[in-house]
C-alpha cells in the first residue's frame, strides 16, 4: 500500500492518534485524485468525424442564410433579382421498337435568379447557364 509500516502500525494501534506527517497528506492526495484515462482512437476518430460533419452543415446552413436574406433584400429594393436565359428545350420519347424519338422546342427564356441557391421556384442563373439543355424523358 502508500501507507510505510510505521505509520501502518501507529494507525492500527487502538487510542493511538499520531499527527499526520507531510509525507502522508501528500500521499493522500496524490491518492484520492481519480486516474485520467485517455480516449482510444476510435473515440477520438469519432469526435473528429461528427466535428467535421457538424462544422459542414453549419458552413452549408450559414451560406443558405446569408443567400436567402441577400435575395430577399435584392427583391424588396429591386436591385435585379431575377435575370433570363435562353434554354433548348426536348423531349425524348422511348418508343416500342426500343428507339427514342426527339422532339424539339424552339428556343425559349426562362427566368432565373441571381443567387447561389435556387429561390421561390427559380433555378440560379449561374447553373442555368451551364446547363442550357433541358431534356424531359416520357
Amino acid at each position: 500500500m502508500w501507507f510505510n509500516t510505521r505509520a501502518r502500525k501507529q494507525l492500527l494501534k487502538p487510542g493511538v492518534a499520531s499527527p499526520p506527517t507531510a509525507g502522508s497528506v501528500l500521499r493522500n492526495i496524490i491518492c484520492a485524485v481519480p486516474e485520467i484515462r485517455q480516449p482510444n482512437l476510435r473515440v477520438l476518430l469519432k469526435r473528429a468525424f461528427l466535428a467535421t460533419i457538424l462544422t459542414l452543415v453549419g458552413a452549408a446552413a450559414l451560406a443558405f442564410g446569408l443567400d436567402y436574406a441577400v435575395f430577399h433584400l435584392r427583391v424588396a429594393a429591386n436591385w435585379n433579382p431575377y435575370g433570363v436565359v435562353t434554354v433548348d428545350h426536348y423531349y425524348a420519347v422511348q418508343q416500342k421498337s426500343g428507339k427514342t424519338q426527339f422532339i424539339f422546342d424552339p428556343p425559349a427564356p426562362q427566368t432565373c435568379v441571381h443567387a447561389l441557391f435556387p429561390h421561390s421556384g427559380w433555378l440560379p442563373c449561374w447553373y442555368l447557364s451551364r446547363q442550357r439543355e433541358q431534356r424531359t424523358d416520357i
